[in-house]
């Protein structure tokens, strides 16, 4: 009997001990867990901020449509200027600025040109890729659709909210978006409790719980809610 007591009691410190480890390490693992996801949500959030910035300089507002603006980044074209050569300080003391000397290069004249010592100097502008322009070695044509998908998700997109009515106290209109992704669509594989303390933490500070960039209530230069 004292040895059936012994090893229940042996048993019963060896199960405490063991929720007590889990039930401190249980939201240390998700704190990690959910640090290391929001690191490609975080920068597929800024690419969609460089995407959407570019199609509203190009097309005078935003898309709440992730389809139309995958379109725009597959199809669009951005002005660039290509640069070779720089101008010496001689020469800019000189008062010669970059535009009287592309200028000077344009007209072609090549003893002009050897005169104003601008034989290896060019300025041309061309028009290329906006995938390319804006995501350099990141996206291509063929993966840029990727963008709109929020990484650990269940194949789901970003939520994309704009307002392109907005005014300010100058009644001069100017055009918002926000783009987010909730903890749910990201987190739900993860601690279902810890998941939801994450929510409710959020919800009572009346923070959004999830990731967000931009917002549709009120200007704040685009920035994330982690910045």
């Amino acid at each position: 009997m004292k040895t059936t007591i012994k090893i229940l009691l042996a048993i019963s410190i060896v199960v405490l001990g063991y929720m007590c480890i889990s039930s401190v390490m249980t939201p240390i693992k998700f704190d990690q867990q959910k640090e290391l996801r929001e690191k490609e949500i975080i920068q597929r959030l800024v690419d969609i901020r460089k995407a959407e910035l570019e199609f509203r300089d190009q097309k005078g507002g935003f898309t709440t449509s992730l389809d139309t603006l995958v379109m725009f980044l597959k199809s669009a074209k951005k002005k660039f200027v290509m640069k070779e050569g720089s101008l010496s300080d001689k020469q800019l003391e000189s008062g010669l600025t970059e535009a009287q000397a592309a200028q000077i290069v344009r007209r072609g004249s090549k003893a002009e040109i050897i005169a104003s010592g601008l034989e290896g100097f060019r300025r041309d502008t061309i028009y290329g890729s906006v995938i390319e322009a804006l995501f350099p070695n990141q996206y291509t044509a063929e993966d840029i659709d990727k963008i709109a998908i929020i990484p650990y998700s269940k194949n789901e997109k970003f939520e994309v909210k704009v307002n392109n009515t907005y005014f300010n106290s100058s009644q001069i209109q100017i055009p918002l978006f926000e783009a987010s992704a909730h903890y749910k669509t990201y987190l739900y594989d993860l601690n279902h409790q810890e998941m939801l303390n994450a929510i409710d933490m959020r919800t009572k500070l009346e923070k959004f719980p999830g990731l967000k960039v931009g917002s549709i209530e009120e200007p704040n230069n685009f920035a994330g809610n982690w910045e």
